[in-house]
């Protein structure tokens, strides 16, 4: 960690935001506060703190290279926080909870509707205490309805809201068949969608000086992000389907054959189009009356995509990426994560962040340094802060219990009564 890391406090420095969540669309959301600065203090279970630490393979590796135990889940979305372990469903646990909701601005949860209340932990007994509050939950349904009650998981989601039904290979082709989005996409949705509503319930405090409670759904978020597609439905009645990497708007707008592999092409007007065209040795395409404009070559597709998969398998990839760079064209190799990650722009732009410093947990099992994509959030005066790397199973135990007023005795006593 450089000098400049230290130094720098981010956007959000003056915000403590206490974290209840676990898996993902929570701690998403609450890394994204900490890259911009904010103190989090994640809440997690003695012994097994939150669930993805278990969730492997993948497995850091020790000093050795060997496996340890710890999945690199957790590592994708716990940066930069502080992780004290509490057992809330003891009353001390709950009482030294309610102690850190006094001294926080923010509350994330992500429990079932309903299941803090029964340790005093809701937003009606919090708001009690400090009426400045900001809490967060965040469900697989809301917290009204006649689902409110279900968990909520995001292939569930996915399922549900149509996002499965239109990705994947038409159907009656090789492959056909829904197929769920190769990362958790609404977790990771909810979890910006929650990180901005936040962040706007901040400033309305600072007109109001009172905070407000925040309902968060998969569900909705998974509605939302249905974008031009549930546009398209909603004003036509028309149901989208699946097909592939084509897109229902846009030709050509999809993988190409190539000479070794594919390629993407991604035309979006018709300069683009004449310019592939010119540049292909088909300048009759761009003058065929069928693929005139972008809404008739959607049409004509099916005349349109075989002629150009002729000619796009003459070339090698990289042959026409170099081809069609200069001309304005979209279009790009379609990469494997390790060949993105070794891809210049990606390097270029620093998006892996490498912490070094080896972490040691309760178990002495030493890990190598920690990588994990840096914050895409470029503020220039305050940019993203690089404090921590992913915490070990309350590894900021004590010093979060001596900020509430704790010495060492009274600490020591919590632990003999597994209280933390």
């Amino acid at each position: 960690m450089t000098q400049a890391d230290q130094t720098n406090q981010g956007a959000i420095p003056h915000i403590k935001v206490l974290d209840l969540s676990r898996v993902l669309a929570g701690p998403w959301c609450t890394q994204m506060l900490a890259d911009l600065g904010a103190d989090v203090i994640k809440v997690e279970k003695p012994g097994e703190g939150d669930d993805t630490r278990h969730w492997g393979p993948p497995f850091l590796q020790d000093a050795d290279g060997n496996n340890t135990q710890h999945a690199t889940y957790f590592t994708a979305c716990n940066r930069n926080k502080r992780s004290v372990t509490i057992d809330m469903a003891k009353p001390e646990g709950q009482a030294l909870i309610r102690q850190m909701a006094l001294q926080s601005d923010v509350l994330v949860e992500n429990f079932k509707v309903g299941g803090l209340a029964k340790y005093g932990l809701d937003y009606e007994s919090l708001k009690a205490l400090n009426p400045r509050l900001i809490y967060c939950s965040i469900t697989g349904f809301g917290q009204d309805g006649p689902y409110a009650e279900r968990a909520g998981y995001d292939l569930m989601i996915q399922a549900m809201t149509g996002m499965m039904d239109i990705t994947g290979r038409a159907d009656g082709t090789p492959g056909g068949g829904p197929q769920r989005v190769g990362v958790a996409l609404t977790d990771l949705f909810t979890g910006v969608y929650a990180c901005s509503a936040i962040l706007a319930a901040i400033e309305v405090r600072h007109r109001t000086g009172v905070g407000q409670r925040i309902d968060m759904a998969l569900l909705d978020v998974g509605m939302a992000i249905l974008a031009n597609q549930a546009a398209g439905f909603l004003n036509t009645g028309k149901v989208p389907r699946r097909q592939g990497n084509s897109h229902p708007s846009l030709a050509p707008y999809q993988d190409f054959p190539t000479l070794d592999g594919a390629m993407l092409l991604a035309i979006g007007n018709d300069g683009q189009f004449a310019r592939f065209c010119a540049a292909a040795d088909q300048p009759q395409w761009a003058a065929d009356a069928r693929f005139a404009s972008n809404s008739l070559r959607v049409a004509n597709r099916e005349s349109l995509v075989p002629a150009m998969e002729a000619v796009t398998r003459t070339r090698t990839t990289a042959q026409w990426i170099a081809l069609l760079e200069d001309k304005a064209v979209p279009c790009g190799p379609i990469n494997t994560v390790g060949q993105a990650f070794a891809d210049a722009q990606v390097q270029a732009r620093g998006l892996v962040l490498n912490q070094p410093l080896a972490l040691v947990d309760t178990t002495q099992v030493a890990i190598k340094s920690i990588a994990t994509v840096a914050s895409p959030l470029r503020l220039q005066d305050t940019p993203p802060v690089r404090h921590r790397r992913p915490p070990a199973l309350g590894e900021h135990t004590d010093a979060v219990l001596a900020g509430l007023g704790l010495d060492a005795q009274a600490i020591a006593a919590l632990r003999g009564q597994g209280v933390v």
